[in-house]
């Protein structure tokens, strides 16, 4: 019994002190690995992108790990984007800076996800004595370059096929969106491309069978001469709304003719250029409303649009806005409401037809009235009514 109680005491003795040895390994003494130091025979720079991180916990030191892989890609991804600035100028057309800057923080954190689709944290380690964690995070690069291979394939296969279907269709409408698409994968394939350099040893990507500013140019010019649009208000407030819409068009990237809409497609070609394809018309109301508010006067308003296939004079989607706004006078809260009301046209509205001409997203086939908003001398304007 003494002797098998000591054999017992002994194995737990020997248990524990290798328990210690790799609580040591683990939480650091003399077992600092390489890769702290930036260099690492286990995980060798010809097979892995690493990027270490550290912290005061270990969730942090994971996070700066995967964050300092990331930015070795958004570097990249930044340094290509001057070939694309001709899409993103026509994604962002008249917007600000930080507006273009916006959209190619969109394109890196695209970028990004994919990435880390393929990254690890391959090693941890913690300075007992510093009270810090260590992180590794790894990217095994032959694993990484097939899945940005197949997405690139995937990518050029969409491409090639909005092109050709561009190319080939008589409808306008499909080909600009067919054109849209095919310049929108394109950039988003060239984003994967900038990855894939960094993937690479060589730092060579892989060539693309377009090129962003080609397809964009053939884009504009068939926008330019081929999808005109013509803009028709009606009712109040009409200058500032017709010229707020009409702003908000071009600066999605659509063609709109400055002449006045008279009802008749001939209209453009007299003056030289294109016959609209599609008319937008609308029609706005600002009146006040009694809310019984002793300090504030309210004004409301509302407005219905719909886009019109001069071709075939049907109405191809339609959409309502409206609102209330107050201030101290009526005066002031008319003032107010045409400001909010031409915020609305340069951006949703036109934002929302562009969308749709672009087939990112439809327009419903009739519009629903704004809460509040009266129904009489709503009806929509015929095609053929002066502006």
């Amino acid at each position: 019994m003494i002797g098998e109680s000591w054999f017992v005491s002994r194995i737990g003795v020997v248990l524990m002190a290798l328990v210690a040895l790799s609580g040591c390994a683990w939480f650091g003494g003399q077992t600092k690995p390489d890769w702290i130091d930036g260099v690492s025979a286990t995980y060798p720079s010809g097979q892995y992108l690493v990027g270490v991180g550290q912290a005061e916990s270990r969730p942090a030191a994971e996070d700066h790990a995967y964050a300092a892989l990331a930015r070795i890609f958004k570097a990249e991804v930044s340094a290509q984007a001057k070939d694309w600035e001709s899409y993103l100028v026509i994604e962002q057309r008249g917007h600000s800076s930080a507006e273009r800057r916006l959209t190619l923080d969109n394109l890196t954190r695209v970028s990004t996800e994919k990435v880390l689709e393929n990254v690890l944290i391959v090693d941890r380690w913690v300075d007992v004595h510093n009270g810090l964690h260590y992180a590794l995070a790894g990217m095994h690069r032959p694993q990484a370059e097939i899945a940005f291979m197949e997405r690139i394939t995937e990518l050029d296969r969409s491409i090639s096929d909005d092109v050709e279907e561009a190319h080939r269709s008589s409808d306008k409408l499909a080909k600009v969106r067919a054109l849209r698409r095919a310049a929108r994968n394109l950039v988003l394939r060239e984003t994967y491309n900038a990855d894939l350099r960094v993937i690479r040893p060589s730092g060579q990507g892989t060539a693309a069978a377009y090129r962003v500013s080609e397809l964009t140019h053939e884009l504009e010019q068939f926008l330019a001469t081929n999808l005109v649009l013509a803009v028709a208000m009606t009712g109040d407030q009409v200058e500032p709304a017709q010229r707020a819409l009409t702003e908000g068009l071009l600066k999605e990237g659509l063609q709109v003719t400055s002449r006045p809409w008279g009802g008749d497609r001939s209209n453009g070609s007299d003056s030289g250029g294109p016959s609209p394809e599609l008319l937008v018309r609308g029609v706005v109301r600002v009146w006040p409303i009694d809310v019984r508010d002793p300090q504030f006067k309210f004004v409301r308003w509302c407005s219905d649009f719909e886009v019109v296939d001069l071709t075939s004079q049907r109405v191809v989607g339609a959409l309502s806005k409206g609102g209330k706004e107050g201030h101290l006078s009526e005066r002031e809260a008319t003032a107010k409401v045409v400001r909010v009301m031409q915020q609305e046209f340069s951006a949703d509205v036109a934002k929302a037809i562009a969308a749709h001409v672009y087939g990112e997203s439809e327009l419903p086939a009739q519009a629903s009235q704004p809460a509040g908003c009266p129904r009489d001398g709503l009806v929509s304007t015929p095609a053929s009514a002066p502006h």
